[in-house]
């Protein structure tokens, strides 16, 4: 597993990003281009969990953590359910993580332009 920490300019940036929206750090996706898995630490986000997956991966500062099932998670992105599929449950994981990798596997377009990030399915937009 590669995931790489952020160094401290941008996760200040991604904490300012939360803080502003108020939101919860545990509710908010990361987009992640160095790690190959989709990974999220709440259990009930879950609707379709294989518990008897099991796995370790390794984080950016050498730590590792327990991989306790795989799974989908049901996501609600303006107004539209989405459904990301091969997630892996770590719940001692503090931030949710989006595979930039995993999405493009699913021929998902993203740009990023202008300050902002987009993700396009090919045919659903």
């Amino acid at each position: 597993m590669n995931y790489v920490e952020l160094d401290e300019e941008e996760e200040m940036l991604l904490m300012a990003y939360i803080e502003i929206n108020q939101s919860k750090r545990e509710n908010v996706w990361f987009l992640d281009s160095s790690c190959s898995n989709h990974m999220c630490g709440n259990k009930e986000w879950f609707f379709d969990l294989d518990e008897k997956f099991k796995q370790s991966v390794k984080l950016g500062d050498n730590l590792r953590m327990m991989v306790m099932g795989k799974g989908n998670v049901k996501l609600y992105v303006n107004g539209l359910t989405q459904v990301i599929t091969k997630v892996y449950f770590i719940p001692e994981l503090r931030n949710n993580l989006l595979s930039i990798g995993q999405l493009q596997e699913k021929n998902l377009a993203i740009l990023i332009q202008h300050g902002m990030c987009k993700i396009y399915h090919p045919k659903r937009g």
